[in-house]
């Protein structure tokens, strides 16, 4: 339990992603996509229950060798494109309950695909749903001013056109009030939201301000974005001491290592030929 509320960790992990193909199960600087939330929520001595919510046997099978359950496969008509956090959230709720006869009074998502998570962003977005009395919190990152919704443009029909008409007014990027964008590193919601207002939302909703870089994995190229950003700052994992972490970092940058080396060699021998 967290401050006397019971909690469900739910980690959304569907396998019919198309930019990159089982998506959550794609290594990151050696480790898994859901192994990294699931070796994480393993290091919390709070959260009461852990599931993955997940319609692939090969994801399902990776979340639970490292700790988390699944008490129920997701069913295919909650698996598209286009279903919502909300009908994914609602029927983990439900089907956990039923499964462990008790009831939660918050869920936390942790989206696979925000890897830079780190523990204490999951201790604030907490402690700032309980002490500001919110439906629910999102964890958000400031939006660079130059990607501000004033600042966008449509194409259409070989004309641009501004996104929003009050574009038109901006001279200085001061003139622009600051925006955020959601991160998927943590969204605590009531239990009381999603069955009274039926979404994430609800009617108060507070915005957990995350400072460091972070990255919603769609593409390679985000991995690649990612990966750089582990070399540069640290593993988050190794960062905040999770068991089995360091090992396994060990591991890739010693593979890297050896990758380096015979690339090395072979720029060698091609000069000398």
């Amino acid at each position: 339990m967290y401050r006397n509320l019971r909690l469900l960790a739910v980690v959304p992990a569907r396998g019919g992603s198309k930019g990159i193909p089982l998506k959550n199960i794609q290594p990151v600087f050696g480790i898994q996509l859901v192994t990294r939330v699931a070796m994480l929520i393993g290091s919390l001595d709070y959260i009461d229950a852990a599931v993955v919510s997940s319609d692939n046997d090969k994801i399902i099978e990776s979340a639970c060798e490292f700790g988390l359950e699944a008490p129920f496969r997701r069913p295919q008509h909650l698996s598209g494109d286009s279903i919502s956090d909300y009908e994914v959230l609602i029927h983990a709720l439900t089907e956990t309950e039923k499964h462990k006869g008790v009831e939660y009074d918050l869920v936390m998502m942790l989206q696979p695909t925000s890897p830079l998570r780190r523990v204490h962003h999951l201790r604030g977005a907490l402690d700032q749903f309980i002490d500001g009395c919110f439906d629910s919190v999102w964890s958000v990152s400031r939006t660079d001013s130059k990607y501000h919704p004033l600042k966008q443009l449509t194409l259409e029909e070989g004309m641009l056109e501004y996104y929003d008409s009050k574009g038109s007014t901006i001279i200085a990027r001061q003139q622009l009030k600051p925006v955020y964008q959601r991160n998927g590193i943590v969204y605590v919601i009531s239990r009381k939201c999603l069955l009274k207002y039926g979404n994430i939302k609800g009617e108060r909703t507070g915005a957990y301000l995350v400072k460091e870089p972070s990255v919603s994995i769609d593409t390679m190229e985000d991995i690649e974005y990612v990966e750089y950003l582990m070399r540069r700052d640290g593993d988050p994992l190794e960062l905040d001491s999770i068991t089995g972490a360091t090992q396994t970092s060990n591991a890739v940058e010693a593979f890297l290592n050896k990758e380096l080396l015979q690339l090395k060699e072979l720029l060698l021998s091609s000069s000398v030929r």
